[in-house]
């Protein structure tokens, strides 16, 4: 996997695209694998043609995400993924490449969404995570608070969309008390 050293490499297993090993019964990251800076990459991960339609007839049934004619004619000039279908992608790269490998209880806040660049059939999305800024909790010494920065690119290295969040991991100390 590619990954900077802000992440312990002995809490990490796995290779770049591919999810990490499931069915462990203790998480492989806590709070305390985690530095501020670039975490890594993950991906690509190609969307189609399909997948946005489909998405588009269930959730966002605007023109410019169901029918190539319309939308065409529409400011984002063709076929285009919702940006809550682009949001759900993030997430499930996320959770692929590291979440469901951790001892992550879950997030407290989504700051900011921002959709830069339409996500187009073809595109192969790769996830950019930095971490901005950690904290432990002062209420609840079991947890800390990680702040990220996802950037999701397209092939060409364009940031499609960039999403700040605050996520909640379980420390390692409150799992192993002595």
């Amino acid at each position: 996997m590619a990954h900077g050293p802000t992440v312990d490499d002995t809490a990490r297993a796995g290779k770049h695209g591919a999810p990490l090993s499931r069915g462990r019964t203790v998480p492989k990251l806590y709070f305390e694998d985690f530095k501020p800076g670039v975490l890594g990459e993950f991906g690509p991960r190609e969307v189609t043609r399909e997948e946005i339609i489909a998405f588009a007839k269930e959730y966002d049934p605007q023109p410019m995400h169901l029918d190539e004619e319309a939308a065409r004619q529409t400011m984002l000039g063709g076929l285009s993924a919702s940006g809550w279908h682009t949001c759900g992608l993030m997430m499930r790269m996320l959770c692929d490449w590291f979440i469901l490998d951790s001892a992550s209880m879950g997030a407290n806040a989504v700051d900011e969404v921002k959709w830069l660049r339409p996500v187009r059939p073809g595109d192969k999305l790769t996830l950019r995570t930095t971490v901005l800024d950690m904290r432990a909790s002062r209420s609840r010494p079991e947890m800390g608070f990680i702040s990220c920065l996802f950037e999701l690119m397209n092939a060409s290295r364009e940031t499609v969309m960039e999403m700040r969040s605050s996520l909640i991991m379980s420390r390692r100390a409150a799992q192993n008390p002595s």
